[in-house]
């Protein structure tokens, strides 16, 4: 049997919920790749019997589905679920506590944002309590290739990197493209990006990618400041603090780390 490590795993079950309890243990076993009945044994420890008429039960509910023979996967039921449960929890509101301690922790301006049409789109922002305050709202657009949040959101994808810079930069030559792909590639080793007052004089900014349970980049949160408040030893400090905020978020979206 695998033992279960996920935490609160192991603590007791309340007295009359073995029965359901149960019914989630083969759920989860599937989702984990234990497709076959006796895989679903193995790795929760229920009877055989018991498993076989559990398993009956939800698939008849549509939590789980036949795949090939004598395979099941998870149901149209739980995929309904996924997405009212996606619509309930939008990511603002998924991100929000983690963006207000952030705030908190920092004083500076906090956005949350994602790719729109090959934009920035700042879906929430909590101001900074010093400092000018800065001109971006929530709905308002900002460059991907000049903004922490917009390279955060490139990370990785070396693919792009020429073609957006290039639209968004038109008349750059090929020094100024071949130094941008360079300080990608390093963004994308290190898991952050900085604004260096690229895209408004006097606000620096250090931003990191927000995954979801695909591990695709689906967001970025950033920091940002006048640049008396944010000097360069400064910006290398928050990196990861940075990174630590958006993978909490990444984790409330499913996202797994390796």
């Amino acid at each position: 049997m695998t033992e279960d490590t996920r935490p609160g795993a192991q603590e007791t079950i309340p007295q009359g919920t073995q029965t359901l309890a149960k019914g989630l243990q083969i759920i989860s076993a599937i989702a984990r790749g234990s497709t076959t009945l006796k895989a679903v044994v193995e790795s929760t420890g229920i009877g055989r019997s018991s498993a076989h008429r559990m398993i009956q039960l939800l698939v008849h509910m549509g939590y789980l589905r036949h795949g090939s023979p004598g395979e099941f996967r998870l149901g149209p039921t739980l995929i309904e679920y996924g997405f009212t449960a996606l619509n309930q929890d939008p990511l603002p509101v998924v991100a929000r506590e983690s963006l207000d301690a952030l705030a908190a922790r920092t004083q500076d301006t906090i956005h949350l944002s994602v790719e729109d049409a090959e934009s920035v789109l700042y879906l929430h922002k909590i101001p900074g309590t010093r400092g000018a305050e800065m001109r971006s709202r929530i709905g308002h657009r900002m460059p991907m290739t000049r903004t922490g949040v917009g390279k955060a959101l490139l990370l990785g994808q070396e693919d792009r990197w020429e073609r957006v810079f290039t639209t968004e930069n038109p008349g750059s030559g090929s020094p100024a493209v071949e130094a941008f792909v360079k300080r990608m590639r390093d963004y994308t080793r290190d898991g952050a990006t900085f604004d260096l007052e690229e895209n408004e004089p006097g606000i620096r900014c250090v931003a990191a990618p927000i995954r979801d349970g695909s591990g695709s980049i689906v967001a970025g949160v950033s920091l940002s400041a006048t640049r008396p408040y944010m000097p360069k030893d400064r910006m290398h400090a928050l990196v990861p603090v940075m990174k630590a905020a958006a993978k909490e978020i990444s984790v409330k979206l499913g996202y797994q780390q390796d």
